[in-house]
């Protein structure tokens, strides 16, 4: 049996007679009777009986529609996924993030995509930047976000970002009066850090000891948004990824420039096993719009 001999027997159940078949399928009558007669020849029972020129459906018949209707609507699937595809390289995406841009700037990108894409399914995962690593280097997401302490071999990247750093100050805090923060301000200070092996955690602790300053570690995190959080308890102060801060400060966290600039680098992560499609594409250029639109409003704040 063939797929043309399995649609002319399915338009005739659809329309109920051979002439409104043959409209269907834009063939002959002859052509769909003909479809008919060899389909009925190949699976070796009738699919109608002929009852005073009219095509009346077997019990047979009808149980075969069944599974043949099934299958049908598969390849109606199949045709929109390959209309997706056509139009868009995939009909979802899966994004993977680190938390400093996963709550906030990446959420924004996904606003502006769905603003042009509305069909396409956006699957976002927050973790560690060494898993975002990992889940796309092994094909499991289409693109990732990670900090730049991460392994970058077996992946294709590009720098996506460098954010510089902004101390996070609790309200009430004698430092939060200033207008900017330097190294010998947190001397003797409750400090919230970052994680040991983080970039931005080194880069810091280089700077205080050339500084003779030492602040007072009382707590450490893998994640900025996390260190905002502690900051606006009133557990100490830190220095943060900007974007990780959006909407701390409408809580009332006190956000102050920190120099000499301590940079929160990111960098985009795609699978290494295929081209970058379509949508893929697309979806670079709504983080790249929210990346811009983040960086606009804060010289509008400045």
């Amino acid at each position: 049996m063939n797929l043309r001999q399995l649609e002319a027997f399915r338009a005739v159940m659809i329309s109920g007679t051979v002439s409104r078949a043959a409209e269907l399928m834009g063939i002959t009558q002859p052509a769909v009777s003909r479809g008919i007669a060899e389909l009925e020849a190949q699976v070796g029972f009738a699919l109608f009986d002929r009852i005073k020129g009219r095509l009346v459906p077997t019990p047979e018949g009808q149980l075969f529609f069944r599974d043949v209707d099934a299958s049908f609507v598969g390849l109606d699937r199949l045709r929109a996924s390959a209309a997706r595809i056509r139009d868009f390289g995939s009909g979802s995406l899966k994004v993977a993030s680190l938390a400093a841009l996963g709550s906030t700037l990446v959420p924004r990108a996904i606003r502006f995509f769905r603003e042009q894409h509305p069909s396409i399914t956006v699957t976002l995962t927050v973790m560690s930047s060494s898993a975002v690593r990992n889940h796309v280097a092994d094909g499991q997401y289409d693109l990732g976000l990670a900090a730049d302490e991460v392994d970058l071999s077996g992946v294709d990247h590009q720098l996506f970002g460098s954010f510089p750093g902004v101390c996070a100050i609790p309200g009430g805090h004698p430092l939060a009066a200033r207008s900017m923060i330097t190294p010998p301000d947190l001397d003797g200070h409750d400090y919230i850090a970052l994680s040991p092996e983080d970039r931005v955690r080194l880069r810091l602790h280089q700077i205080c000891e050339q500084a003779g300053v030492k602040p007072r570690l009382v707590a450490e995190t893998p994640n900025s948004a996390t260190v905002c959080a502690l900051a606006l308890e009133g557990v100490g102060i830190g220095i943060v990824n900007p974007l990780a801060a959006d909407g701390f400060q409408e809580r009332g966290l006190v956000l102050r420039p920190f120099k000499p600039e301590v940079p929160f680098r990111s960098h985009l992560l795609f699978r290494p096993d295929v081209q970058k499609g379509r949508i893929v594409r697309a979806f670079v250029a709504a983080l790249l719009k929210a990346r811009n639109t983040r960086r606009s409003l804060s010289a509008d704040q400045s």
